[in-house]
């Protein structure tokens, strides 16, 4: 049934993660004009894009997950854009790697807020049978936010240079973020106690034992964890993609980021609604719809490193973009299934750490150590090489965990009902 409020609430909550991720995806967008510009290595855009971004990050969002479990929801989120939208157009000021990575700790900050209080009020205001379709129309804010990024750097980055975007997104950051506080939170579900009479340590100590008592949880969070790495190289698209394929950056992100955008909004489509129909009508775990999504489109993805004048080199990037927008929508379901209301924002918090902190920062800051390595080595096409070692590695593990998660679902999700009941 149609709902005008909840369409509202998550069409807008949409449209702040779409910012999210244009902005956590500037500097690979803008990575060889930073290179340039600013005289960055491949290690200071893998420290940039990883660790110096992603520690507070994690850090702050573990933290504003058990705020999320106690206090107003919205007002976090608002509070948070203002944040980093404030810092983004700051960014544009840089003049060295240390005056770019000073305000990117201000960012993950920000930024750290959005995911766990609105994952949250999403398990509020949709049922089990609709959670999936809302996380992943939530998570369309990766591919359209990653599209856009390099969209932005294809179409703007010409006419007001790299330092304007960043002022640009900075400006309409803050006036989303301003229109944020306005917006009314959600009454909790299945609550027996008060929210805010949980003490921080009492919030961790629940985390700890949902972990410990769910094996469902734990899998679930590795494989996200394992893909993250993979993402994490591939914050270096946009160099490779110069490097080794020979593309003008201005030109592939023109092309890419519109494939991005359709490719990234039909998968995340599809991974929201498809596992809700196959959980519902045959009961599948969503995470071995996952892992059935792997091993179809994972070898469809390595034929991007073909020559560019391939035909399935465009099927690689496609098919890579298509299976990025089906991974969140099932992912966070599964955890918004398992988890009892009362600490469903800091356990997407831990996972967002997990996903960050283990994934994408180790995997980009290993990545860009190679990657400079390889480089002053004369290594042919090294991005290409590194890129196809750390998808393979993916390939190898991610399946087996993605099936792990699911044989132990559905009794894990039993436990943990009776242990939180």
């Amino acid at each position: 049934m149609f709902n005008l409020r909840n369409t509202s609430f998550i069409l807008f909550v949409t449209l702040l993660n779409v910012i999210n991720f244009v902005d956590r995806q500037f500097i690979s967008s803008f990575a060889p004009f930073l290179k340039r510009d600013l005289g960055l290595s491949d290690t200071e855009i893998g420290l940039l894009t990883g660790i110096v971004f992603i520690f507070f990050y994690t850090v702050a969002g573990l933290f504003v997950g058990t705020l999320a479990d106690r206090y107003n929801r919205t007002r976090i989120i608002g509070i948070g854009v203002i944040l980093w939208s404030a810092f983004t157009a700051i960014s544009g000021f840089a003049k060295n790697f240390f005056q770019l990575a000073a305000p990117r700790l201000f960012i993950g900050i920000g930024e750290s807020t959005i995911t766990p209080t609105t994952m949250s009020i999403l398990s509020d205001r949709f049922n089990q049978e609709r959670l999936g379709f809302a996380a992943g129309f939530y998570y369309l804010g990766v591919p359209v936010g990653v599209g856009a990024s390099l969209l932005i750097a294809g179409y703007i980055e010409p006419i007001i240079g790299w330092r304007g975007c960043f002022y640009l997104l900075g400006f309409l950051g803050l006036i989303l973020g301003f229109l944020m506080l306005l917006v009314k939170d959600s009454p909790r579900k299945n609550i027996s106690v008060r929210p805010d009479s949980q003490s921080f340590s009492e919030i961790i100590s629940l985390l700890y034992k949902a972990i410990t008592t769910s094996k469902s949880l734990v899998f679930t969070i590795l494989a996200g964890t394992l893909y993250h790495v993979v993402l994490g190289a591939a914050q270096f698209e946009v160099i490779w993609a110069v490097a080794d394929k020979g593309f003008n950056p201005n030109t592939f992100g023109q092309i890419n980021g519109w494939i991005f955008v359709v490719f990234g909004v039909l998968g995340s489509l599809f991974g929201g609604i498809a596992s809700d129909w196959a959980l519902k009508n045959y009961g599948l775990p969503r995470t071995w719809f996952l892992l059935i999504l792997t091993i179809i489109l994972m070898p469809l993805a390595f034929t991007r490193y073909l020559d560019t004048d391939n035909i399935l080199f465009w099927v690689g990037i496609c098919s890579s973009a298509f299976s990025l927008g089906c991974f969140y929508g099932p992912i966070f379901a599964v955890i918004q299934e398992l988890v009892p209301s009362s600490i469903k924002g800091t356990v997407v918090a831990f996972n967002l750490l997990c996903l960050n902190m283990l994934g994408i920062a180790s995997g980009s800051i290993l990545f860009g150590i190679i990657a400079d390595y390889a480089v002053a080595q004369g290594y042919e096409n090294p991005y290409t090489n590194l890129l196809v070692g750390f998808s393979v590695l993916f390939l190898i593990f991610g399946p087996i965990l993605y099936f792990l998660a699911g044989r132990y679902y559905e009794s894990d999700r039993k436990k943990l009902q009776k242990e939180f009941s």
